[in-house]
């Protein structure tokens, strides 16, 4: 079983990659799910799509709905708050790993 913090901490990252990848093109549930599989992240749609949604309520991220092959998708896209807490988030994220790598 995974630590508790362990799994916080890697729920932070995801919420940083979703707002890094909403900031270049807008994104939807099961293709981020297979993005974040790339990158060795295993996440069920039951705690993926609470993430968006509280993003989306805290107002970092807005959404939209598409009809793609007949069916209703999704998307989201990162709002300027959304953009922000992502340039912030990187240069916090940017200090940490050069003060990591120091030794």
């Amino acid at each position: 079983m995974e630590n508790k913090l362990i799994k916080d901490l890697l729920l932070g990252f995801i919420k940083i990659h979703i707002l890094y990848h909403a900031s270049i093109e807008p994104i939807y549930g099961s293709e981020f799910q297979n993005e974040l599989k790339r990158h060795g992240y295993d996440i069920s749609f039951g705690t993926l799509y609470p993430v968006f949604h509280r993003l989306e309520r805290e107002g970092y991220l807005k959404s939209f709905k598409e009809k793609v092959n007949g069916k209703i998708r999704k998307y989201y896209s990162i709002t300027d708050s959304g953009f922000e807490i992502l340039t912030e988030a990187k240069a916090k994220m940017n200090e940490l790993v050069s003060e990591l790598n120091e030794k």
